[in-house]
């Protein structure tokens, strides 16, 4: 059995390219780096950036194009491709290795964000209103939408007891 699966979680360097072939499909080209960080023996930290170039095809495009930007936090699932052609100019075969997206997860919204799909998709920037209520900072009136759990509720609270007990036939060793 065979397997050609690539999964990236990064961040985009630039706007998505879209565009159409002759034969009318929608393509959008997605570049994107993601880093890696590691511990060296010898000089401690070192960190390493990989850029990717994210080809997405049809609808998945046009919804990268639509609500990406630059700068937007993304999964991408997919597989790698390679192409090779020859130069026009010096008549050499060159190569390229891209991945094919096949799935694609867009990082978190900011709190402006148009549900109209108005291409308004900007991550990492939440908000806070600015306007008042009753004359208190809007600070307080986003707080009051956050959940609080009471520290006298009981952690089991919605929990059946017979859920709660751990039964010892259940342990695995």
């Amino acid at each position: 059995m065979n397997l050609n699966k690539v999964i990236l979680i990064g961040r985009l360097t630039q706007d998505p390219e879209a565009r159409t072939t002759p034969s009318g499909q929608n393509v959008t080209t997605i570049k994107m780096a993601t880093n890696r960080v590691w511990n060296d023996a010898t000089s401690g930290r070192k960190e390493a950036t990989e850029y990717h170039t994210v080809i997405a095809w049809g609808r998945l495009g046009d919804i990268a194009s639509t609500y990406l930007k630059k700068g937007a936090l993304v999964m991408i699932e997919g597989r790698l491709q390679t192409r090779s052609w020859v130069g026009t100019k010096d008549n050499l075969k060159h190569y390229v290795t891209e991945i094919i997206a096949e799935n694609l997860q867009m990082g978190p919204r900011s709190a402006n964000t148009s549900t109209a799909g108005q291409g308004s998709y900007e991550p990492g920037s939440y908000k806070r209103p600015t306007e008042t209520l009753n004359n208190e900072p809007a600070k307080q009136a986003v707080d009051n939408d956050i959940p609080i759990i009471d520290e006298n509720e009981p952690l089991n609270a919605g929990v059946e007891e017979d859920e709660m007990a751990i039964k010892e036939k259940d342990l695995p060793f």
